[in-house]
């Protein structure tokens, strides 16, 4: 096959920014709820897995169709032409799920998708009994939604989050994906100064370096779909030939990670070393409060504790109102706050230019946008 329908699948409010990211790699996207639909070749497929930072998978769009019955299923799901994606020896878990749909027991729906398509290859490949599923991996996923099934398969592997750089991390580790978001939800260049007081084992100011150097996220890990027998070897060499030349290497950067527990500083400093960015990212131990700069226009972007447990909420309250008053005192710098307490503007002291409601994992938050002055254009 030459043309794929392909889908970047991302958590809820994020799927504008990687409808952004998909048009920039040069594809027409249509933005859905929690997806990102979008066409393309092999190239496609490789391009978006290494570049896109924000989704969370790239899956190819077997077939879509309406289902009320279990025979409905089984028929519509055999007639999709499985034997172009899968090879005689694919081995093809299929997993699923089930949103106000009839068709609602997600077991029974895996196991009429899986007996279609053996049926299915079989046929075409003319043999009896069962598959040996010995060969490369194709997990198939069979997705209903108020009735409508959606069949995929991904070409991911591993969440597109894992980038390759975490040796180690904290207690509540912020997914790589999410801290590209909130990145590139600021108006951070790589020619300002980046903050993050609360940087934890750091991949907020290291997922900044990755953007401020366009270096793509996924080139230093490797994909499923670079195991099965129709994506040539070269496609993927291709695609990270792009990269390497598309990466801005002697950008310099101004980025600085501070944390209060000196643990997480060295995890942190760990991570960036193992990213590329050792010498490029300053870690530092101190409090929120001891923050003091003369520098000007840069972006604070924070993922503090949330508070969730009530015996933490005073020490939260304390951080949110210091971190407001120390950046009171920096009038030209833009702060990005994401967090799930509903009281942050009044501890904080601030009503917020704007929110921006986020799920982080299951956790519903907001993302509290303070937005400082424009910086003046050099003169010539």
């Amino acid at each position: 096959m030459n043309e794929f329908n392909l889908v970047a699948t991302a958590a809820s409010g994020l799927e504008a920014i990687v409808g952004k990211e998909v048009k920039r790699l040069g594809y027409e996207p249509k933005v859905e709820n929690g997806k990102v639909f979008f066409s393309g070749d092999k190239n496609a497929i490789a391009r978006a897995n290494l570049w896109l930072r924000v989704a969370d998978r790239v899956k190819i769009v077997v077939g879509e169709f309406k289902a009320t019955t279990f025979d409905e299923l089984f028929e519509k799901t055999k007639a999709l032409p499985w034997e172009n994606y899968l090879p005689l020896d694919a081995a093809f878990p299929v997993s699923g799920k089930s949103v106000k749909s009839t068709l609602f027991s997600v077991p029974d729906c895996q196991a009429i998708t899986k007996k279609a398509i053996v049926n299915r290859l079989s046929e075409k490949y003319r043999r009896s009994g069962r598959l040996m599923e010995t060969g490369a991996l194709f997990k198939i996923e069979v997705s209903i939604l108020k009735d409508v099934v959606t069949l995929t398969i991904d070409t991911s592997g591993a969440g597109l989050h894992k980038r390759g750089y975490r040796t180690a991390q904290g207690g509540a580790p912020l997914k790589e994906t999410m801290a590209a978001a909130l990145v590139l939800l600021t108006s951070w260049h790589p020619d300002r100064p980046f903050y993050d007081p609360v940087c934890g084992s750091g991949t907020i100011p290291i997922e900044a370096a990755m953007i401020g150097q366009n270096i793509a996220p996924g080139f230093n890990r490797e994909f499923v779909c670079e195991t099965w027998d129709w994506m040539p070897e070269k496609v993927f060499q291709e695609a990270r030939d792009e990269a390497e030349r598309l990466a801005n290497y002697d950008q310099p950067l101004d980025i600085l990670g501070a944390d209060i527990d000196h643990r997480l500083i060295e995890i942190a400093k760990q991570n960036a070393k193992e990213a590329g960015f050792g010498d490029l990212i300053s870690f530092k131990q101190m409090q929120a409060s001891d923050f003091t700069t003369e520098k000007e226009y840069g972006v604070v972007v924070a993922n503090p504790p949330y508070g969730e447990r009530l015996e933490d909420e005073e020490q939260i309250r304390i951080l949110y109102k210091e971190m407001g008053e120390v950046y009171a005192k920096m009038p030209t710098w833009s702060v990005y706050v994401l967090t799930s307490y509903e009281k942050f503007e009044e501890v904080y002291g601030k009503k917020a230019t704007k929110k921006r409601k986020l799920y982080n994992g299951y956790l519903r938050t907001d993302l509290y946008q303070y937005w400082g002055p424009r910086k003046p254009r050099n003169k010539e």
